[in-house]
């Protein structure tokens, strides 16, 4: 009879309901007053997509039609070197991030919140770098004049 109750523990109503025990639904971690928390992959999207906006104002007629997407992993090993970080299709005016490479194989000297940051904009920069032919240095020489 062991397996009829694991039949019966695993019945999708009762994980739907996410009410243990009797005590009710769940609240969310953060309490009401709080906003909810960010994952690594949420993080990962709005520095994407802030850094894509901000390349496009900077370059608007090259990358009115371009689509940033977010990806996990490549679908297939192309390199024997290594992952690629990010995967540019000219011809369908595409340029997909990989998550994972970016975020786990980079080896940054100080492993904080700006620094992950940095490297996932410079990834960014150099995958549209490649796309329009030119070097990372020059999509935006004002925003580095200061250093």
């Amino acid at each position: 009879m062991p397996s009829s109750r694991r039949r019966a523990a695993a019945a999708p109503s009762r994980l739907a309901s996410r009410d243990r025990h009797g005590r009710g639904i769940r609240a969310a971690v953060t309490g009401p007053h709080l906003p909810l928390l960010r994952s690594r992959a949420d993080l990962f999207d709005m520095t994407v997509a802030s850094t894509a906006e901000y390349l496009r104002d900077m370059w608007p007629d090259e990358l009115a039609r371009v689509s940033f997407e977010v990806a996990v992993l490549p679908a297939a090993i192309t390199g024997t070197t290594g992952l690629d970080r990010w995967q540019v299709m000219s011809a369908e005016h595409r340029v997909i991030l990989f998550r994972l490479p970016i975020e786990r194989l980079s080896r940054l000297h100080r492993y904080d919140d700006l620094h992950k940051r940095m490297m996932i904009e410079s990834c960014v920069f150099r995958a549209v770098a490649e796309l329009l032919g030119k070097d990372p240095w020059d999509l935006a020489p004002d925003r580095f004049r200061n250093y």
